[in-house]
C-alpha cells in the first residue's frame, strides 16, 4: 500500500493530509491562534468532587474547568480509598458503578488532556500520565509493559518486552509502539532516555510552580503525526513550508536518519493541496452528501447527541434480485463510512440506517465488512450487529473536534440548524408584530427594512400583502432594503427619529 504524507501551513492554518494508494483517508487541522491541548500535561487544582457523577472538575488555567472522570483515576493507587482493587477489577473499571476517590477541594494534582474542549464543556483529562516518544511510550505512574498488537511475530514481541524488562525502572511503565519492531536495543534504549530526561524535566518544573500551570506541551499538530504516523510504509512526506521541513528534518535527523530521504519540500507555485487533488476533497467533507462509485450515496448528519448516516441507492441501477443489490450497495457503503468516519473525525454514538436486507447472512457479511474497515482506524470503536430493523450502531472515540466544527462556525442566521423561516412564516411574523404595535401605540407611519431579497418579493411579488396590511392595521408602511439584515429578520423604523423600535414589541 502506496502511503503518502502532505503538509500544508498558511497563516490561518496548519493542514495534514494523508493519502493510501491515492485515496484520502485522514485530514488534520490546527489553527494557528488555537493550538491543540490532547497530549499537554498540567499541574491543576482540584475545584469540585462531584461523587454523584462520578468524576470531579479540576482548574487547569483555562476558562473551563477539566472535567476528569473517576474511571480516569483508577490506575492511580494513591488517589483510590479501596486499594484492594485487583487488576481484573481495574482492567473492568468501566463497570465499576461506585468508585470512591481520596480527592479534596484544592488538592494539586498531575493531569494529562484525552479530549479536547468542545460545545461548551472543558478538556477531558487523567491522572495516568503518558508521555510519547517515537519508538516507545513512557507511563510514569504506572508500573507495566505493553507492547502494541500490531507486532504480529510472537520472537519479536519476545525480544522487545525482554529490552523493556531491562530499561524500565521501578514504578514506571513503558509501553512499545509498532515502529518499535525490529529496532535495536540501542536505539529504543536512547528514546527512552530522552523520554526519562522529559518526566524528570516536568517534575522538576512543576516542584517549582503553582498550580494551575501547563508543564509539558505536546508537540504541534504537524510534528505529532510525523512521530505518530511516520511508518517504514510511508513512502513520502511533502511539505510546503519552510519552517517546518527544517523542523521534521531536524527531528528525522534525531530519531531516525533513514526516512530523511522520504522527506520532500513543495517548491513549485500552485498549491500543495490543489497539486494533488487533497483541496477539492475537503471540499466535499463539509457537504452532508458522499456519493459512492455505484451511484449509491451516504447522508451524514452530525447532531449534539449523535451521528446519524443514510444509505441510500441514488442512481444505482442493479442487474440482479433486490437482495443482491441492497447487499452490493451496503457492502460498498459499509467501506466508505468507515473511510468517511475517519475523515471527517465523527465521534461518539454513530447510527447507521443501511438498506434493507431480509437474509441474515447479508447482514453479518456487511456487520463483518465495516468491523474490518474499521480496524484502520487509529480511533478507538465499538460495533453492534444489525438490528430487526436495520440499523447498525456504533461508537467511535472522540479525540480532536470533527473536521466541520474545526472548518466551520456556526450560521448566525440558522443557529446551526441548516434551515432559516420561509417568506411565508416571516410575513406571518410582521403581521403579528404590526397587531400588538397598533394595540400599544399610535405611530401611523413606520418604515419596515428587510433583507433586499425578502424586500423586493414585497415590493414586486405581493404588492397586495403591503396593501391588506397597511389597511388591516391603519398603518403606512415604506419597505427599505438592508443588506445587514439577515433572510430570516426584519426591522421597523421610526419614520421620525429613524431609530429601531422593532424590540419595543414583544412577539411571543
Amino acid at each position: 500500500m502506496k502511503k503518502e504524507i502532505f503538509i500544508n501551513e498558511s497563516f490561518g492554518e496548519t493542514r495534514i493530509a494523508i493519502q493510501e494508494d491515492g485515496q484520502l483517508v485522514e485530514v488534520y487541522i490546527e489553527k494557528q491562534d488555537n493550538h491543540r491541548m490532547v497530549g499537554n500535561i498540567y499541574k491543576g487544582q482540584v475545584e469540585n468532587v462531584l461523587p454523584g457523577m462520578q468524576a470531579a472538575f479540576v482548574n487547569i488555567g483555562h476558562d473551563l474547568n477539566a472535567f476528569l472522570p473517576f474511571s480516569e483515576i483508577l490506575s492511580n493507587d494513591y488517589l483510590i480509598e479501596d486499594n484492594d482493587l485487583d487488576k481484573s477489577s481495574k482492567s473492568k473499571s468501566q463497570k465499576i458503578d461506585n468508585i470512591e476517590v481520596d480527592l479534596k477541594r484544592d488538592q494539586e494534582i498531575f493531569v494529562q488532556v484525552i479530549k479536547e474542549p468542545f460545545a461548551g464543556k472543558g478538556a477531558r483529562v487523567t491522572t495516568e500520565i503518558a508521555l510519547p516518544g517515537r519508538l516507545l511510550v513512557l507511563v510514569p505512574v504506572a508500573n507495566y509493559i505493553g507492547i502494541s498488537k500490531k507486532i504480529w511475530d510472537k520472537y519479536e514481541r519476545r525480544r522487545l518486552k525482554n529490552i523493556a524488562k531491562r530499561l524500565k525502572e521501578k514504578g514506571i511503565g513503558l509501553i512499545i509502539r509498532t515502529v518499535a519492531e525490529g529496532k535495536s536495543e540501542n536505539h529504543i534504549e536512547n528514546d527512552f532516555n530522552q523520554l526519562l530526561q522529559s518526566w524528570y524535566s516536568i517534575e522538576k518544573k512543576a516542584n517549582s510552580v503553582n498550580a494551575p500551570t501547563l508543564v509539558y506541551e505536546d508537540l504541534e499538530t504537524a510534528s505529532s503525526v510525523v512521530r505518530d504516523l511516520l511508518t517504514p510504509d510511508v513512502e513520502k512526506i511533502i511539505i510546503d513550508s519552510k519552517r517546518l521541513f527544517k523542523k521534521t528534518r531536524k527531528y528525522l535527523e534525531d530519531i531516525s536518519p533513514s526516512l530523511l530521504e522520504r522527506l520532500e519540500l513543495f517548491k513549485l507555485k500552485s498549491p500543495l493541496f490543489e497539486s494533488f487533488g487533497i483541496e477539492s476533497e475537503i471540499d466535499k467533507l463539509l457537504k452532508p452528501k458522499a456519493w459512492l462509485k455505484s451511484g449509491a450515496y451516504l447522508i451524514i448528519e452530525k447532531t449534539e447527541a449523535m451521528v446519524v448516516v443514510d444509505v441510500n441507492s441514488g442512481r444505482f441501477v442493479g442487474k440482479k434480485l433486490h437482495e443482491e443489490n441492497s447487499l452490493k450497495i451496503n457492502l460498498e457503503a459499509a467501506r466508505e463510512i468507515a473511510r468517511q468516519l475517519r475523515l471527517r473525525d465523527l465521534s461518539g454514538l454513530i447510527v447507521i440506517d443501511f438498506i434493507d436486507m431480509k437474509l441474515e447472512k447479508n447482514q453479518k457479511k456487511v456487520y463483518q465488512e465495516i468491523r474490518k474497515e474499521l480496524r484502520k482506524d487509529r480511533a478507538k470503536v465499538a460495533v453492534a450487529p444489525i438490528t430487526e430493523f436495520g440499523l447498525l450502531e456504533m461508537t467511535r472515540q472522540r479525540i480532536r473536534l470533527s473536521l466541520v466544527d474545526s472548518m466551520s462556525e456556526e450560521c448566525p442566521s440558522c443557529k446551526g440548524s441548516g434551515r432559516i423561516i420561509s417568506k411565508e412564516t416571516l410575513i406571518t411574523r410582521i403581521e403579528q408584530w404590526l397587531r400588538r404595535h397598533q394595540a400599544s401605540s399610535r405611530s401611523l407611519r413606520l418604515n419596515l427594512a428587510l433583507h433586499p431579497k425578502n424586500a423586493r418579493y414585497l415590493k414586486v411579488e405581493k404588492k397586495h400583502i403591503i396593501r391588506g396590511l397597511m389597511w388591516q392595521n391603519f398603518i403606512h408602511l415604506k419597505i427599505e432594503e438592508d443588506s445587514n439584515i439577515a433572510l430570516d429578520e426584519f426591522k421597523f423604523l421610526s419614520r421620525k427619529s429613524r431609530e429601531d423600535i422593532t424590540n419595543e414589541i414583544h412577539l411571543d
